[in-house]
């Protein structure tokens, strides 16, 4: 079997794959019972992995994968927030804001407790949860109100005044502008985004990439305006068992508006 792990092409070169397999129209994808399909059948199609591109002599560049008209959300990087030394998800937002999991007794143990809250800066979550811009401090921050909870969570919000009262989480996770802006230059810096249609076909997925944008220079002010227009959120998805980590991800077709220039292949 040829091993693909080394290959490496040009620039000029993974145009000219993108545009042959955007020719090639539908195809079967190569992995079954994954969400990820259209990103993995194009990775194993340009033999690579993890959507790196090995483009050597050049800035680093990844390679993002969506389906057209999905209105699931793509992860732009994983990344925990401060201060780092409280493990402030799995030990505070689950101990003290968490609540029962919905499937505790069934698939979990009858104790098992979720946290689980995608929110962004354009309003309170239904908890009462929101992200905050702090440019003075040079700050992404996590806040609670709880005048903003719906009255549907009022038992789990007399919990959580018993547990911890009502004030505005103290200490507040947050994201220095530093270790934010770095995390997602280093995931960000310059981009493929590709689009694919998809269809089942006698129980078999069939993916076809349509548009290829060829995406550069990263902007972190534009990645926070997305944040506080409720384009880029902010996932929290941990349980007792397992803290699935802290993600940062963005609402489809907003990814080129990340870059300072875009351009269609």
């Amino acid at each position: 079997m040829e091993n693909n792990y080394f290959n490496t092409f040009s620039k000029e070169d993974l145009i000219t794959k993108l545009k042959d397999i955007r020719n090639m129209g539908w195809i079967k994808t190569s992995r079954t019972g994954n969400a990820g399909n259209a990103g993995n059948t194009l990775e194993d199609l340009l033999g690579i992995q993890e959507n790196n591109l090995p483009i050597p002599n050049a800035a680093e560049w990844e390679l993002k994968t969506q389906r057209e008209n999905t209105t699931s959300l793509a992860t732009l990087f994983h990344i925990e927030p401060s201060p780092r030394a409280l493990k402030f998800v799995p030990c505070v937002f689950l101990q003290l804001y968490g609540w029962k999991h919905k499937k505790a007794g069934e698939s979990y143990p009858a104790g098992e407790m979720s946290f689980r809250q995608t929110i962004h800066g354009l309003k309170h979550s239904d908890r009462g949860f929101i992200v905050k811009i702090d440019r003075i401090n040079e700050k992404v921050t996590i806040s609670f109100d709880h005048t903003k909870v719906d009255i549907r969570h009022s038992k789990w919000l007399n919990n959580v005044k018993e547990k911890v009262g009502l004030d505005e989480l103290c200490p507040q996770p947050y994201w220095g502008f530093d270790d934010l802006s770095s995390k997602a230059r280093t995931k960000l810096l310059n981009c493929f985004f590709v689009q694919a249609k998809s269809k089942i076909q006698n129980g078999v997925e069939y993916v076809s990439y349509t548009t290829i944008k060829m995406l550069k220079l990263f902007s972190f002010e534009k990645f926070l305006n997305l944040i506080e227009n409720g384009n880029i959120l902010v996932d929290f998805d941990a349980r007792t068992g397992h803290n699935h980590g802290t993600k940062f991800r963005i609402r489809q077709n907003h990814l080129p508006f990340l870059y300072n220039e875009f351009t269609d292949i």
